[in-house]
C-alpha cells in the first residue's frame, strides 16, 4: 500500500473532521425548519382565536344594541315614526350601508330604515330565520345571502321584540360587510397570510387577499372538508388561489361562524433552501480552511436571536392592539357612565399596560417584584415618597405573576387613595413581603398596612375591586387574599405560590 503524502493526510484529516460538523450543521438547519413550522402552526391558530374574540365582541355589541332597540316603547307600541329616530341613532355608528328592518312572523316588513313606504317592500326572503326568532325568542345570526332590497350579499343579526312575554316582531340589522373586512385586514401580519371569516355554511363573508373575487365563495375544498368535523384545528390546506398554506381555524359558539388564518408554506420552505445552500457553500470553505463550524454556529445563533426578537415584537404588537381595542370598547361602553367609573376602569387598564411595558423591556422573560411594585406605586411616590415604605427581598416573577400582582397592588393602592391612608395628608402605608419555605413549596407573602388615615369602618358590601383582589389571588395565583378592617388602618395580607413560575 503506497504511503500517503502529508497533503493527502492533512486533506483526509480536515475532511474527517469537517464532514461530521457539516452534517451536524445541516441537521441544525432542518431542526430549525421543523421548529419554525411548529411555531407557525401555533401562530396561525392563535391568530384565528384572536380574530374570533374580536368578532364575538363586535357581534355581541351589535346584538346588545338591537336588544336595547327592541325594548323601546315606540317599537313595542308599533309607533314606527317615533322609532325611526331611535333607529337612525343606532345606525349612525355604522355608516350609510347599515339597514334596520322590523317584520312580523309572516315576514312582512313593517319598518325599514331605507324607506318610509314599506308597502312597496317585498316580504323577508329568509323566513326560516324569522320563524326561529319567533320560536326560540333568542337572537339569531344569518348566513350570507342575497338581500332583495339592497341587491347584494348581506348577513343579518335578528332579535325578538317581546310584549307581555310574547314575540310580536323580529328586528333585523344588516351591518356593512366592510366592518368584518376591516377587522381581518388590521390583523393580517404580512402578505404571506390568508385570513377568512366564513358563515355557518362555510361561505366567505370577509377575506384577505382578493376579497372582491372570493366573498360569496365557499372555502377551498381542503379546508371545507375539515371545517365541520370539529370546532378548532390546524392542518395543511390549499387556498382558493392555489397557494399551499398552514391553516388554523376556530368556530364561534355565538354566531356559528368560523375564522381561519393561514400562512404560506413557501414562506417557510424558502428560508430552508436558502439555509441549506449557505451551509453547502460554507461546508466547502470549511473543508479548505477548517473554520466553517464556528461560522455556521454564529450564523445559527444570529438567526435564532433574530427569530426570538421577531416573535417578541409580534407579541408586543398583539398585546398593544388588544389594549387599544379594549380602550376603544371602553370609550363606547362607558359613554354614559360617570367620570369616576371611567377613571376606575381606565386605571385598571393602565395597570395592565404598565405591567406589559415592564415585561416588554425584559423581552417577556419576567420581571422583579420590586420593579412591578415601583411601577404601580410611581404616581403616589412622585409627590410624597416618605408616606409609602416598601421593603422585601428581590423576587423574580413570571409574566403571569407580574401581571396579576400588578393588578392586585393597583386595586389596593386605588382603595387607599380613595378611602384609606392615602386619601388625606397624614396617612402612611407600609408594604412588606417575604419568601417562605424552600423548593419545592415556596410561597410569597405580602402585607399592605395603612395607618394615619380616616377612621376605618367595615363596608356594608364588597366592591368590584375587593372581589378582583380575592379572586385573582385564589384563581390565578393559587393563594389567598384577606383584608382586616382595623380602626387605625386597613391591613391586606396576600399569599401565592412561586414554584414553577420563575
Amino acid at each position: 500500500m503506497p504511503k500517503l503524502t502529508l497533503p493527502v493526510r492533512l486533506a483526509l484529516l480536515v475532511a474527517g473532521t469537517m464532514l461530521p460538523l457539516i452534517i451536524f450543521a445541516v441537521g441544525i438547519v432542518v431542526y430549525n425548519y421543523q421548529q419554525d413550522r411548529q411555531d407557525a402552526t401555533q401562530r396561525v391558530l392563535e391568530t384565528a382565536r384572536s380574530i374570533r374574540l374580536l368578532l364575538d365582541a363586535e357581534m355581541q355589541r351589535m346584538t346588545g344594541a338591537l336588544q336595547v332597540l327592541a325594548l323601546t316603547n315606540s317599537l313595542r307600541n308599533s309607533d314606527f315614526d317615533s322609532f325611526r329616530r331611535t333607529a337612525f341613532g343606532f345606525l349612525d355608528q355604522y355608516g350609510k350601508d347599515g339597514v334596520v328592518l322590523v317584520a312580523d312572523r309572516q315576514g312582512r316588513q313593517l319598518f325599514s330604515s331605507l324607506t318610509l313606504d314599506t308597502s312597496t317592500l317585498p316580504p323577508r326572503s329568509n323566513l326560516g330565520i324569522v320563524e326561529r326568532v319567533f320560536t326560540t325568542k333568542l337572537p339569531v345570526y344569518s348566513n350570507l345571502y342575497f338581500g332583495a332590497v339592497k341587491q347584494r350579499q348581506i348577513i343579518t343579526v335578528e332579535v325578538p321584540v317581546l310584549r307581555d312575554g310574547d314575540v310580536i316582531y323580529d328586528i333585523s340589522f344588516s351591518p356593512p360587510l366592510e366592518v368584518f373586512q376591516a377587522m381581518i385586514e388590521k390583523q393580517r401580519l404580512s402578505q404571506d397570510w390568508t385570513i377568512s371569516i366564513f358563515d355557518g355554511d362555510g361561505i366567505n363573508l370577509a377575506r384577505v387577499p382578493n376579497p372582491q373575487a372570493t366573498i360569496g365563495r365557499r372555502a377551498s375544498q381542503s379546508l371545507y372538508a375539515e371545517m365541520f368535523r370539529g370546532g378548532e384545528a390546524t392542518l395543511p390546506t390549499v387556498s382558493l388561489e392555489g397557494v399551499p398554506l398552514i391553516t388554523g381555524f376556530t368556530r364561534s359558539r355565538i354566531t356559528g361562524w368560523t375564522v381561519a388564518a393561514g400562512i404560506a408554506e413557501g414562506s417557510l420552505i424558502a428560508p430552508l433552501w436558502r439555509s441549506l445552500a449557505i451551509t453547502s457553500v460554507i461546508g466547502g470553505v470549511l473543508l479548505l480552511v477548517g473554520l466553517g463550524f464556528a461560522l455556521r454556529m454564529a450564523t445559527t445563533i444570529a438567526r435564532a436571536d433574530a427569530l426570538h426578537d421577531l416573535l417578541i415584537e409580534e407579541l408586543n404588537h398583539r398585546v398593544k392592539n388588544t389594549l387599544a381595542i379594549l380602550q376603544s370598547i371602553t370609550t363606547q361602553t362607558f359613554r354614559s357612565a360617570t367620570r369616576a367609573e371611567r377613571e376606575t376602569f381606565e386605571g385598571r387598564l393602565g395597570a395592565l399596560a404598565e405591567a406589559h411595558n415592564l415585561l416588554s423591556m425584559a423581552k417577556w422573560q419576567g420581571s422583579d417584584l420590586q420593579d412591578v411594585v415601583g411601577r404601580v406605586l410611581q404616581p403616589y411616590l412622585l409627590n410624597t415618597p416618605e408616606r409609602i415604605r416598601v421593603s422585601g427581598p428581590r423576587v423574580p416573577l413570571s409574566p403571569r405573576l407580574a401581571v396579576v400582582l400588578s393588578m392586585i397592588v393597583h386595586e389596593i393602592a386605588t382603595n387607599a387613595a380613595k378611602y384609606g391612608a392615602l386619601s388625606n395628608d397624614t396617612g402612611t402605608v407600609t408594604l412588606d413581603w417575604e419568601v417562605r419555605g424552600n423548593e419545592p413549596g415556596r410561597t410569597l407573602r405580602m402585607i399592605w398596612a395603612e395607618a394615619g388615615g380616616p377612621e376605618v369602618a367595615v363596608p356594608v358590601q364588597r366592591g368590584f375591586g375587593s372581589r378582583l383582589i380575592e379572586r385573582s389571588a385564589r384563581d390565578q395565583l393559587g393563594g389567598e387574599a384577606t383584608v382586616d378592617f382595623r380602626p387605625d388602618g386597613v391591613v391586606y395580607t396576600m399569599t401565592c405560590a412561586l414554584d414553577g413560575e420563575e
